[in-house]
């Protein structure tokens, strides 16, 4: 019977009865497992985080803009040379 002047305890030892029970149950189980297998599958496809991303998206970007300013010097520099014939300008 349940002793009435602690009610606490008995609903704690309900609860402490029920966490063993989904502890113990074929679900939690499959739960482990499915978690085991998902993990494993991530780890083979040799994923990155967002952050990794963000850092090599902002590096790729700074290589291109960079990439963009040489290429417009190197045509500023391939561009003909004004001719000998033409008087400069003083």
């Amino acid at each position: 019977m349940i002793d009435p002047k602690s009610p606490a305890k008995v609903f704690e030892e309900i609860g402490n009865k029920v966490s063993e029970l989904m502890q113990s149950t074929p679900a939690k189980d499959f739960e482990k497992n499915a978690k085991a297998m998902l993990s494993a599958g991530f780890n083979r496809l040799d994923l990155v985080t967002r952050e990794e991303f963000e850092i090599q998206k902002a590096l790729l970007e700074a290589a291109s803009a960079r990439i963009d300013a040489l290429e417009r010097r190197i045509a500023e520099l391939e561009a003909p040379a004004p001719t000998a014939s033409a008087p400069l300008a003083q």
